[in-house]
């Protein structure tokens, strides 16, 4: 379900969706998917709102994608023959993610 949480970062309501809550001290802790801004956040539960119809109307401004026929690589690197090469990886290394992010901002 998708509610409007206060996100004192932004300083702003936000649509978002629930994905945990978490108990941390003295309080519990929401961990929402801000849907406009596609990013993870913490809330307090009593900064959760139902979302109004008008609210829910507004087009998303973050939207989900997928890079078509992309695929992961890494570098082999053999130290016998002091070559190197890219070869097909099972899933993204941290720095292919950190380079992709980088181009996007």
């Amino acid at each position: 379900q998708i509610c409007v949480v206060f996100s004192k970062e932004l300083k702003c309501w936000c649509r978002a969706v629930i994905k945990s809550i978490v108990y941390c001290t003295d309080r519990y802790q929401t961990e929402c998917f801000l849907l406009d801004y596609a990013k993870y956040i913490f809330v307090e539960s009593k900064d959760i709102r139902v979302a109004l119809e008008a609210f829910m109307q507004i087009p998303y401004r973050a939207r989900k994608c997928r890079l078509y026929r992309t695929k992961p690589v890494t570098l082999r690197i053999d130290f016998c023959e002091d070559t190197a090469k890219t070869v097909p990886a099972k899933r993204w290394d941290s720095a292919a993610t950190q380079h992709f992010q980088n181009l996007l901002k």
